[in-house]
């Protein structure tokens, strides 16, 4: 048999981090050993040490903070924050989220006509390249510590024959009412699935490298079950966890 080729230095470094965090060794919130001590350990130079430690970043498992060092994050720890999801109307009549939170557009919200592409399509039920209004809008809540990407369609044929073809639509939750008052009865459906950020999203959201985002799919049906409207959340995957009722 021909001789088992050894791990690069690098990689060693990473797997021993790697180990360390999983087990509790290097504690979450807490530094990594210094490049200069890893470096001693396993006698490399630094620079081997950071390719090491960039595996981690990749896979978020550390994050480097500009000026104070490289920290731990740890799979295992609860998040800090749980947000309730979906959406309940009030005793006044009005949609809220399920979460409480006030969120504010932090820049006027861009609305465009655009053509649904087949993914969009298929869940609006509406032929590909059917016209839709569309929102775009990055929200902040808690003097900006939070922040989601939000994105609103609305394909044009929900809106034949009603009063919002001459006149435009509100953004939600206020969207929910229009619809509401056009004499739709509400129903929500969300599809929820992690992926990396693009680099603006990343950017908007202040992702540090190796952060996913959760991208979430929110469906508003009548009461036929036909698709009225669909929204896009975009939010940081870190340090954060969604909560259904079953």
């Amino acid at each position: 048999m021909p001789p088992k080729k050894t791990q690069p230095k690098y990689r060693q470094i990473a797997d021993y981090l790697r180990e360390g965090i999983l087990d509790g060794t290097f504690p979450a919130g807490q530094p990594l050993p210094s490049e200069e001590l890893l470096a001693k350990q396993f006698g490399v130079t630094r620079p081997t040490v950071r390719q090491g430690i960039t595996e981690l970043r990749a896979s978020g498992l550390v994050e480097a903070i500009m000026g104070r060092g490289t920290f731990v994050r740890s799979p295992h720890n609860r998040p800090s924050f749980t947000r309730p999801r979906g959406v309940r109307r009030t005793t006044e009549g009005r949609y809220v989220e399920a979460d409480g939170i006030r969120w504010t557009d932090a820049e006027p919200a861009t609305i465009t006509r655009t053509d649904a592409p087949l993914a969009l399509a298929d869940l609006l039920r509406i032929p590909p390249g059917e016209p839709m209004f569309t929102y775009d809008t990055l929200q902040t809540a808690d003097h900006g510590r939070l922040r989601q990407l939000h994105r609103t369609y609305v394909p044009f044929s929900v809106l034949t024959d009603t009063p919002y073809e001459e006149q435009q639509l509100p953004a939600a939750p206020e969207l929910y009412e229009a619809l509401a008052g056009l004499g739709h009865t509400l129903s929500f459906t969300e599809h929820l699935r992690p992926r990396m950020p693009l680099p603006d999203q990343a950017q908007a959201l202040r992702l540090s490298e190796g952060v996913p985002l959760l991208h979430i799919f929110r469906l508003t049906t009548n009461q036929d079950g036909k698709p009225l409207a669909l929204e896009e959340f975009f939010l940081p995957g870190e340090d954060l966890e969604v909560s259904y009722p079953l």
